[in-house]
């Protein structure tokens, strides 16, 4: 039997544990110690934010942001379908609701056409999500916002060094998301960043994390005492997770470098298929991809089920990814139906391939043999 190929391995560059170790020995762990503090200045100085904040998740990364444009109960949040629950969820948890529009079928974002019609009294923001690392269409949607008075509150857990006109994703919106889980291109195994594009909305966010009290301006001896100024919660991470947040960002052009290589070895191999059973995916002109994911669109969802069973069988682990967020239970019980075409005919034929830095060049030419050979075959 040849030896499993997963869909996600993790990768650890060495200072890892020698960080973890200074973490403590600095007596400093429960968060906004030296590692968190380097981590911010490191992604704010690298890609020109105004103000980034770690969290616990990119998760409570949304869950904060709503916090800090004042969204309730009776908001609407414009978003996509095809995306992961915590983009929704971090409405419903202020009492709002998500207004879904449809996909894109190029790169699976969310269709910037038809963000205007689904514009009502109660829009209070726009969240894009940019999926697979590639961008929205950030001038279309930034225009929308602003003739309609919208906060844009950038969903990038996918896009971190990604481009969009020369701006990296997260710092085209009023605010940006970015995820660190361990799937993603830089991890620190649980954990997030909110970036605050708006210079009004910094000493707001500061509190928000700080479940609701100015204690940081206490730690700079900015006020005698911190006490309870605000709502918030507790989503500041622990300076240990930040400590392996710091060893992955330090090698970031060689995680980019190595992910763009086993991208473009992909793209090259399935080109020549493309127009027999598969579409590949696409890179708008003006965006720079960050190859977060490599994933084929299938011409059903039987012949994507019978993929992943033959893929599974040469021991290789292919997924496919979201269910559409508006065919879920809970939107059946709690939100209008809605007709997204796009999204579920993409959602059944979409299969994502193993792209992880670690991924051995013998690994990826299994993967590849064995995808050829499904569809040239079937």
């Amino acid at each position: 039997m040849l030896e499993r190929i997963p869909f996600n391995r993790q990768n650890l560059f060495g200072p890892e544990l020698r960080y973890i170790e200074d973490a403590y020995l600095k007596n400093k762990v429960s968060g906004d110690g030296f590692y968190t503090h380097w981590c911010q200045s490191f992604l704010e100085e690298k890609f020109g934010f105004e103000k980034v904040l770690l969290t616990t998740s990119g998760t409570h990364a949304i869950e904060m942001a709503m916090l800090l444009i004042d969204i309730g109960p009776g908001d609407e949040v414009i978003m996509p379908s095809y995306t992961f629950v915590s983009t929704a969820n971090a409405v419903v948890l202020r009492g709002a609701k998500p207004v879904f529009v449809d996909i894109r079928p190029d790169t699976q974002n969310i269709d910037e056409t038809l963000i205007e019609q689904a514009i009502t009294i109660r829009t209070k923001a726009i969240m894009p999500v940019h999926y697979a690392g590639v961008s929205c269409e950030m001038d279309t949607i930034m225009d929308i916002a602003q003739r309609h008075h919208l906060w844009v509150v950038e969903d990038a857990a996918q896009g971190i060094n990604a481009e969009y006109k020369g701006k990296y994703l997260g710092g085209i919106g009023h605010l940006g998301c970015y995820s660190f889980h361990e799937t993603k291109n830089i991890s620190m195994g649980e954990g997030g960043a909110l970036i605050i594009n708006d210079p009004a909305l910094k000493a707001r966010a500061e509190i928000i994390r700080e479940k609701g009290t100015n204690r940081s301006k206490f730690y700079r001896g900015e006020v005698d005492k911190y006490s309870w100024v605000d709502i918030g919660s507790s989503f500041l991470p622990s300076d240990i997770n930040a400590a392996v947040l710091k060893a992955q960002l330090e090698h970031l052009d060689e995680i980019q470098s190595k992910r763009n290589e086993r991208y473009q070895r992909y793209y090259i191999a399935f080109s020549g298929i493309e127009t027999h059973s598969i579409t590949l995916p696409v890179v708008p002109n003006g965006s720079v991809s960050n190859a977060h994911m490599f994933y084929l669109l299938l011409d059903s969802l039987e012949q994507r089920n019978s993929f992943i069973s033959y893929m599974k069988s040469k021991n290789i682990l292919v997924v496919f990814h979201y269910v559409p967020l508006h065919s879920s239970n809970f939107a059946h019980q709690h939100l209008k139906k809605y007709h997204l075409p796009t999204t579920v005919e993409n959602a059944q034929k979409l299969v994502r391939l193993p792209i992880f830095f670690n991924l051995t060049e013998g690994e990826q030419q299994r993967v590849i043999e064995a995808t050829q050979f499904f569809l040239t075959s079937n």
